[in-house]
This record gives C-alpha cells, sequence and structure tokens, in this order.
C-alpha cells in the first residue's frame, strides 16, 4: 500500500513518461480509494483487506520458485481458505498470540538477514518453508490491520497513522539516500539502499509521531515511548523490504509482479508494511491505547 517503490534507494529512477503517468495514476486511485475504505465499516475493510492478501500470496508463490499459474493458483486458495477459517475465530487472546509470535520471527529475521550480509546462506531458501512462511507474514499483516481498525473509537485513525508513518519514513529515506547516500546499508541484499536512507526514514518518522502526539495531547512519558514504538515499527519496516528483496533474489526476478501499472506488485507495495504492522499493534496494546 506505499504508493511509490522509494524504500531506502539510493539510486535515481530512472522512468520514462509512460511509466511515470502509470505511477502517479495508479496511486491517484489507490489512496483516495485506501482512505475512503478505513472510513467505512471493519467488515468492509475486511474484505478489501482480504483481496490484497490472496494477490499477495499469488505473487508469493513465485518468491516460492513456483512460476506455473495452476500451483499459483493453489497457493492463493489455500490462503484464502485459512484466512476464511482464522476470520471465524479472531478473538482477541489467539490474535494477540499470534502476533506476538510473529514478531519474535522478524527479530530471527533480522539476524537471519545480518548472516546472510555477512555471507551465510539463508534460512528459508527452499519452497515449502518459504510457503509456511508466507501464511504466517500475510495472515498476521491481514489481522494486525483489522484489530487496529476495530478499535472503538480510533480505529480507522490508528491504521491511517501507521500507512502516513511507513509512507513517509520510506520517501524520506529514497530522497536522503538519492542525496547522501554512501555507506551501504546491505549490498549483498539490495545495493541500493544506504544507512543514510536508513537515518531519513529514523527522522521523518520522528516528526509524524511527534505531530500525532501532540495532536493527540498524549502526556510526556507516552509520547516519549510512542515515538520510540513509531521508531522500532520503521526499523522493523526495513527487514520486511529486505526479506523480499532476498527472496526475489533468490528466483532472479525483479518485481513480485505487474498487476500495479507503473508499481510492480502487491508485494512490493506492502513488504515494510506486512512486518511494521505486527510491530506497531503489539506495541500500542502495551502501552494501553487498543483498550
Amino acid at each position: 500500500m506505499q504508493p511509490v517503490n522509494v524504500v531506502l534507494d539510493a539510486r535515481p529512477i530512472k522512468l520514462n513518461k509512460k511509466m511515470l503517468k502509470q505511477r502517479l495514476l495508479t496511486a491517484i486511485i489507490l489512496i483516495p480509494l485506501i482512505v475512503w475504505v478505513l472510513s467505512l465499516s471493519s467488515m468492509i475493510l475486511a474484505s478489501v483487506l482480504s483481496v490484497f492478501v490472496v494477490l499477495g500470496a499469488w505473487e508469493w508463490a513465485g518468491l516460492c520458485g513456483w512460476h506455473t499459474w495452476k500451483i499459483r493458483i493453489v497457493y492463493a486458495t489455500l490462503t484464502c481458505l485459512m484466512l476464511l477459517m482464522a476470520y471465524g475465530f479472531r478473538q482477541q487472546p489467539a490474535m494477540m498470540l499470534v502476533l506476538f509470535v510473529v514478531c519474535l520471527w522478524w527479530l530471527l529475521a533480522g539476524l537471519s538477514l545480518w548472516r546472510y550480509q555477512q555471507g551465510y546462506e539463508m534460512i528459508l531458501a527452499s519452497p515449502f518453508p518459504k510457503a509456511v512462511l508466507g501464511f504466517i507474514i500475510l495472515l498476521s499483516t491481514f489481522f494486525a490491520l483489522l484489530h487496529l481498525h476495530e478499535h472503538e473509537r480510533y480505529g480507522g485513525q490508528w491504521v491511517m497513522f501507521l500507512f502516513v508513518l511507513i509512507w513517509a519514513a520510506d520517501s524520506s529515506a529514497y530522497f536522503m539516500g538519492k542525496r547522501w547516500g554512501k555507506r551501504k546499508l546491505a549490498d549483498k541484499i539490495s545495493p541500493g539502499k544506504t544507512w543514510e536512507g536508513v537515518l531519513g526514514a529514523l527522522l521523518m518518522s520522528s516528526i509524524v509521531s511527534l505531530s500525532y502526539a501532540l495532536f493527540k495531547s498524549m502526556s510526556f512519558m507516552t509520547l516519549l515511548l510512542f515515538m520510540l514504538l513509531c521508531l522500532l515499527t520503521v526499523i522493523v519496516s526495513i527487514l520486511g523490504d529486505l526479506l523480499e528483496s532476498v527472496f526475489k533474489r533468490q528466483v532472479g526476478i525483479k518485481d513480485s509482479s505487474h498487476i500495479l501499472p507503473g508499481h510492480g506488485g502487491i508485494l512490493d507495495r506492502i513488504d515494510s508494511l506486512t512486518s511494521a504492522a505486527p510491530i506497531f499493534v503489539m506495541g500500542l496494546v502495551s502501552l494501553g491505547h487498543l483498550f
């Protein structure tokens, strides 16, 4: 759901006029649609999110190395069935347990990505483990966003804040990296990403979180904790982007698909969100903002 694929890339992106028009047109259509959907009921949001999850599952099958349409349909169908079953049993304790386990996974993913950068093999290299991971990541993202939206008073507002936080961090990372980027973040994973880009993302996320905290009139201690949560959320969002980059390298593709004209695939737009959403929700629960 990121409007432009600009995550931490220090290299100038050369777009022809046709592709630029496609990107702008897609963003102009999607952003107002997202804002509108967030103003509706959680049931409608769940329906819209399920479409993105199933399309993301179709693309994830490609990241597993399954390129035939039959296998992709089977994987997407299984994801849809699991989504429907899990939706019926989404009681709060069970959902919190799932999100907690997923948060632990992203910590492990960070270690695995670091080892990959050091020259070691990725923990998940074969298709079946990656397929299982795809189920977990996509479903946890769905439930994290749905849980945010079901907040009694500020559901849609929290989801919109999370989107803005990630979009702003991604865009700032791109411009900071493009202007001052020199030190590579993970050249074996994604050569265009730099530490200067990371700094840009953290600076912008601090501005966004501080502005929102002041708008919500949070106490000083709550404000500090909330800003730390947002910084952690942005840091973990980078892991989501890097993980997809590794998987795409393993199967030799540039984009997860071409579903969105000029933007690539669904996973290319939501890779940061898949890791950020569970962390953000668990953090808000810990701070007491979801109860």
